[in-house]
């Protein structure tokens, strides 16, 4: 394949994966974008292997790299379970974040890659080089560092290292440094000792970065980290004059950077605070002294054959899951609950909080993989007016996006905090365990109102019973 037409294959990989994220952006098209992403990866792989860059004595190891890299993503894809599916991202992430740092060792140590750029040139190539190294290290121990966190390896509570804003600089400085020694070596041997030292720092900011950050910030920053392994991608492409990795990079990166940005306007937080870290645990939220440091009353239980009964008395009934109908793997209970309750004629939706969950959109995927119709599934913004002339407002394993405390405590840690409004229902329903609070260690006074009663439990148990007394 000459390069004309590796360029033509190139276009027509770019407009592919643009259709296809064009496509995720809604449920209806969800799967037809994930179809165009297939055959725009397909065609761009093989419009690479072909390619005049690649020769024929490379093609059958790149062939078998392929074939184990398959092998993996198959076996994953049929035993990762759906609760799993926040820190396989964060893995995958970490992924490109390492093949960056590598591909930046491979292209500063191959004669080849710069013998014919002129000083000029040849300067632009290794800043290139010692950026995307940087980005692809920080982005590979930060999001292993999130893979802990997510797969429970890792406590959630956050690192708050002293005066770790100062390490932060220090490190910065050191990384700008050590990047002007680099630009200055006559030689390989000269670059490679800044390189490898910004590499270490590059690691441990990664790692620092994430570490400071809290349980109830974990799902933006999977969308940081989507961001970054977007924009390594693209420093990968500068470093192997590869245009089509620089373009779908920094689709990747800036769709990455603006998913974080709304998710950050849901938690109504900021960007740098997120990234300053703390927020999340009760580690990072001390609950004041006195008589409010409780939320005041008694919790009312309810039983399954009851909350049935209610369902069954309903004529509106919104379901609200959270991470916890994730780790119950009860969405396929809840289908079978929604399905009876339409046939009855009652109207059932459900309502989805931005950052509910471990990462952007895991409600939804759990509930689409249940067959639960697009159409009854609305964002809080659409819903939350609706709960007055709600019967019945179920929560399922969620916790902070349901607290009113974001609305009525200024001292709260979540204060200012756009939540799903249950206790405006006529009566809600929290399912939980126990009494614990949620990830982010914030003490939810949804518990004690009066209009709303505890079914506790493990979600799928007590959903079964339910499903059983309406059946009944």
């Amino acid at each position: 394949m000459n390069s004309s037409l590796a360029t033509v294959a190139y276009i027509g990989a770019t407009i592919l994966f643009i259709l296809s994220l064009g496509g995720l952006s809604n449920q209806e098209t969800a799967r037809r974008g994930n179809l165009y992403g297939m055959i725009g990866m397909s065609l761009a792989v093989l419009a690479t292997i072909f390619g005049p860059q690649v020769t024929a004595e490379g093609i059958p190891m790149i062939v078998g790299a392929m074939l184990v890299g398959a092998i993996i993503g198959l076996y994953a894809a049929r035993k990762v379970q759906m609760t799993q599916m926040p820190e396989l991202v964060a893995l995958m992430h970490s992924m490109v974040g390492m093949a960056a740092a590598l591909v930046g060792y491979a292209t500063y140590v191959d004669p080849e890659a710069s013998k014919n750029l002129d000083s000029a040139a040849h300067a632009i190539h290794a800043g290139e080089i010692y950026i995307g190294i940087f980005i692809g290290a920080v982005t590979f121990s930060g999001s292993v560092a999130a893979f802990g966190k997510l797969s429970g390896r890792i406590g959630g509570s956050p690192l708050l290292l002293p005066a770790r804003h100062w390490l932060n600089l220090v490190g910065l400085i050191a990384v700008i440094y050590f990047g002007r020694e680099f630009m200055n070596a006559h030689t390989v041997q000269d670059g490679m000792v800044p390189l490898i030292i910004m590499t270490i720092i590059a690691l441990l900011f990664g790692i620092h970065m994430v570490m400071a950050i809290g349980g109830a910030d974990m799902p933006v920053v999977v969308s940081m980290l989507n961001s970054y392994s977007g924009w390594a991608a693209a420093a990968t492409g500068f470093m192997l004059s590869n245009d089509l990795l620089i373009v779908i990079g920094a689709l990747v990166g800036s769709s990455g950077a603006i998913l974080s940005y709304i998710m950050c306007n849901a938690m109504n937080r900021s960007f740098i605070s997120v990234i300053a870290g703390g927020f999340g645990t009760t580690a990072a939220a001390p609950k004041p002294t006195g008589e409010a440091a409780e939320p005041q009353g008694e919790v009312s239980p309810i039983l399954a054959a009851e909350t049935a009964e209610m369902l069954r008395d309903a004529k509106n009934v919104i379901v609200v899951p959270g991470y916890g109908m994730a780790v119950a793997q009860a969405q396929h209970t809840v289908f079978e609950i929604t399905k009876t309750l339409r046939e009855k004629g009652v109207n059932v939706r459900f309502g989805i909080h931005p950052v509910a969950g471990r990462m952007p959109g895991h409600m939804n995927v759990l509930l689409a993989e249940a067959k639960v119709p697009y159409d009854i599934v609305f964002e809080m913004d659409e819903l939350n007016d609706d709960f007055p002339d709600t019967d019945v407002a179920i929560v399922i394993g969620a916790n902070d996006i349901v607290n009113p405390a974001a609305q009525d405590d200024p001292t709260s840690p979540i204060a200012g905090m756009p939540v799903l409004e249950v206790w405006k229902a006529r009566t809600s329903i929290v399912m939980k365990r126990s009494m614990a609070s949620g990830y982010a260690g914030v003490d939810n006074p949804l518990f004690y109102k009066e209009n709303n009663r505890m079914l506790f439990g493990d979600a799928k148990k007590m959903l079964d019973e339910v499903l059983m007394a309406l059946k009944a």
